[in-house]
């Protein structure tokens, strides 16, 4: 059995304001035996691996450089950096995993959440803030089309 195999699938879920839909969403996460962790607005300039608890990183270690808005990271504290949208991040799950996570949120009622994004090596060094910003930009291109 390879590392990547023992890792449990795991989404990180933010949301600006509690859903009614939220324990729903939850509720098959729990079901399917999926890990959840809650990204609360402190936890926003954490890199997304250190949020899902990969081992040797540090909270707040982000890949140095200018991200999405222009702004070096380490800037980003000074900032006033909400999000106001839903975001879903998943990590671990295979393409059937995905697919069955989405039919079972849209079975349960949960509303489709239109910020999404799989983990990778890239982003992973990313701030949740960062990736916030790619797949909300790329969201936006995608729609505008």
């Amino acid at each position: 059995m390879t590392a990547r195999q023992k890792v449990r699938e795991t989404v990180l879920y933010y949301t600006p304001v509690k859903k009614e839909y939220e324990t729903r969403l939850k509720g098959v996460l729990v079901r399917m035996g999926i890990r959840i962790r809650q990204v609360v607005p402190d936890q926003v300039h954490e890199t997304v691996g250190s949020l899902l608890g990969f081992s040797g990183w540090n909270t707040g270690e982000v890949e140095q450089g200018v991200g999405h808005s222009g702004i070096k990271e380490e800037e980003n504290d000074a900032q006033d950096c909400r999000i106001t949208e839903e975001v879903l991040v998943m990590h671990n799950f295979s393409g059937r995993r995905m697919d069955e996570l989405l039919q079972n949120l849209r079975k349960a009622g949960v509303p489709k959440i239109d910020l999404k994004a799989v983990v990778t090596e890239t982003n992973s060094r990313w701030s949740f803030y960062h990736l916030y910003e790619e797949i909300r930009e790329e969201h936006e291109k995608m729609t505008k089309e």
